[in-house]
């Protein structure tokens, strides 16, 4: 088997705020100085929809991939991308009030008429109990959604279906979706995966309780570390366990980005590990392989 390849050193991916825009120059100040990145006519932009960079205005937070072969250079740009995973707690008109799974933090999605046509196909019950992924533009404590990042199971947060058979060696080898979150309590740019089933022994408080999920997976602890690899681009990095991705363990779906992905979710990396893996954060996952103590 060809041996796949690894990212080394730094990860590619650059986060801050957007200081200056000009059709061939961004400038953005990160949280420990101020960068100016050479925009080619190849770089691509996402700001709700495929755009220019001109697009781009002071005050816009971003996340950059850096081109691999040219230093200083953007190649993906995305401006103020958010996103909302969780049970509905409450629909009041165009607002979603939803449960994130973390103690005490509640997210209000936002859905203007222009895309309510669009993830009502993928999500057509967008009643309390039911499950909702959408990817959007944040402004605030508010996502408006645009994207539906998945189709949303038929059942409700408190049916899901029983895991399917353990196989063998799929404790130590994992195959399913990975998708992304924006860190709490930490920088844009911060590294890490929130693992579906932490030891509960480590006192994790995310919600909901503990218990099997979608997917078999093996009880891992915070700073466990799992070899993700990306199926769809083939880069694989190791990348430590920093927290409890629970609500991961409700969504038995699939990722299409590359073929079809097994069921299930094995691993939430954060916006920065997903984008330096080669992930598009617009299209919420792809088909990944997940080594666990490598």
């Amino acid at each position: 088997m060809a041996r796949h390849r690894r990212v080394a050193g730094h990860p590619g991916v650059l986060t801050g705020t957007v200081l200056d825009a000009s059709p061939h120059i961004l400038t953005i100040c990160r949280a420990d100085r101020v960068e100016r990145l050479t925009l080619p006519p190849s770089t691509r932009v996402w700001k709700g929809v495929q755009a220019h960079p001109t697009t781009l205005i002071a005050g816009d937070r971003v996340v950059v991939r850096l081109d691999t072969a040219q230093r200083g250079v953007a190649d993906r740009i995305w401006a103020n991308i958010g996103r909302v995973t969780g049970v509905i707690l409450e629909r009041g008109g165009d607002s979603i009030l939803v449960d994130s799974g973390n103690p005490g933090e509640r997210q209000v999605i936002v859905i203007q008429k222009g895309a309510e046509s669009r993830i009502q196909v993928r999500f057509p019950r967008l009643e309390p109990g039911y499950l909702i992924d959408v990817i959007g533009l944040r402004r605030g404590g508010v996502i408006e959604g645009l994207v539906p990042a998945t189709s949303q199971p038929a059942y409700r947060a408190s049916q899901v279906p029983r895991p399917r058979q353990l196989r063998r060696h799929a404790s130590s080898v994992l195959d399913g979706s990975a998708t992304w979150h924006e860190p709490v309590d930490r920088p844009d740019d911060a590294e890490g995966i929130a693992y579906p089933m932490l030891d509960p022994e480590t006192g994790g408080g995310e919600q909901p309780a503990p218990g099997p999920g979608c997917e078999r997976m093996p009880y891992l602890s915070v700073g466990s570390l799992l070899e993700v690899r990306n199926e769809c681009t083939g880069l694989s990095r190791v990348l430590t366990v920093t927290g409890c991705g629970a609500m991961a363990r409700l969504f038995c779906d699939r990722c299409v980005t590359c073929g079809t992905s097994p069921r299930g979710r094995v691993a939430d990396l954060t916006l920065a590990s997903f984008v330096a893996l080669g992930g598009e954060l617009e299209r919420g996952c792809f088909n990944a392989t997940i080594a666990v103590g490598r």
